[in-house]
């Protein structure tokens, strides 16, 4: 986990504390801000780096905004999801991903190929 980095508030729109977290091949940013009322909101980002064919590389990211007044209702209800994935979901083998991608377990067409099956097959 990242450390603390508190930013001066110049503008209403600037970041007045940030947070970061590298989880794998995800980077997650907790970012309070001001309204121009003065009023503190969270940002909350998920950025992934991802390749074109030619290797260059950019940074895909998604946005949430979260308001003072909703806090309660959605830490609640993250808790209970979380909770739920932690006590029914199945467990699975974690697998490197080599090339940045997330495995699409519904459209793949991957089979398990151990290197004893391809000299069984000869």
């Amino acid at each position: 986990m990242e450390g603390f980095e508190k930013k001066e508030s110049e503008n209403s729109r600037e970041e007045i504390f940030s947070k970061a977290i590298r989880a794998g091949k995800r980077t997650y940013f907790f970012d309070v801000k001001s309204t121009k009322r003065n009023e503190y909101y969270l940002t909350i980002t998920e950025s992934k780096k991802r390749f074109d064919r030619e290797g260059n590389f950019h940074f895909e990211k998604h946005k949430i905004f979260l308001y003072k007044e909703d806090f309660e209702k959605f830490s609640e209800g993250l808790a209970e999801i979380v909770n739920y994935i932690k006590e029914n979901a199945p467990e699975v083998e974690d697998l490197p991903d080599e090339y940045g991608e997330e495995r699409d377990e519904s459209s793949s067409s991957y089979s398990n190929v151990e290197f004893d099956d391809l000299e069984n097959r000869k």
